[in-house]
């Protein structure tokens, strides 16, 4: 599966490079007909990250979320600073398919197992934000800013018993810069973890990189901004079943 990719800050079309907001290229101002352009080269989802919300909840986009949504006809995964169950409860009751979470899960593991069986495990994705410390895949938290000292692994197997479907894994040293995505990441993520539906994010760089990757999904947003991969091309290759995402 192909997700498409927007980040959102006031309202505009941006990426950021390995998360850094000083960093920060804009790629347009019409969020609703850059989804519609999506929608109309045949992709199916969205992902949708708010990075206003990232930083500060009192500045969530939800408005127009609810306007890409009803706009695209897109099915949307969202998120950036989920820190509540109302705030999963709002971004559902906006439209949006699945929601998001990163750090939440780290603090408040509890919650958020609850959150999945209660909503059901299509409408909830954790986010497995990633750097890597003397060897090992440690989760990063407060929107990639620290690391915290929980291994990637045991991130995951976790929420394995609330029935846990869907993981994004973003390696942070490659998000949003072209260079690849880490295949030797999501090889060993999907060989520990077969019955898990896993996304890819961060570093695609051309269709090549689609090729074989070991996932049942791939993110991508500044590869389509810049021209380098073409987003109706990369859908066609992913029809045709030859590769797992």
């Amino acid at each position: 599966m192909i997700y498409p990719a927007i980040d959102l800050i006031a309202g505009e079309v941006v990426r950021l490079h390995k998360g850094d907001f000083e960093q920060k290229t804009t790629y347009g101002t019409d969020p609703v007909s850059v989804a519609r352009a999506y929608a109309e080269a045949g992709a199916a989802w969205l992902h949708l990250v708010d990075l206003d919300g990232a930083k500060d909840p009192a500045n969530r986009q939800t408005g127009l979320i609810a306007d890409i949504i009803a706009g695209s006809g897109l099915k949307v995964q969202t998120g950036g600073g989920i820190r509540s169950r109302a705030d999963v409860e709002a971004l559902l009751a906006a439209g949006a398919s699945r929601v998001v979470i990163g750090s939440l899960a780290v603090r408040d593991r509890e919650a958020v197992g609850a959150m999945i069986r209660d909503f059901g495990a299509e409408s909830i994705c954790l986010a497995a934000d990633v750097v890597r410390q003397d060897g090992a895949f440690m989760i990063a938290v407060s929107g990639w800013q620290e690391a915290s000292d929980l291994p990637l692994s045991d991130f995951i197997e976790g929420f394995r018993a609330d029935g846990l479907r869907h993981v994004l894994c973003t390696d942070i040293d490659r998000d949003g810069t072209m260079t690849g995505p880490n295949a030797g990441l999501y090889a060993e993520m999907k060989a520990d973890f077969p019955d898990i539906e896993l996304q890819a994010s961060g570093g695609v760089k051309g269709i090549e990189d689609l090729d074989g990757l070991a996932t049942d999904g791939v993110i991508i947003g500044r590869a389509i901004y810049e021209g380098a991969i073409d987003l109706k091309a990369a859908l066609a290759l992913a029809a045709k079943g030859g590769r797992t995402c």
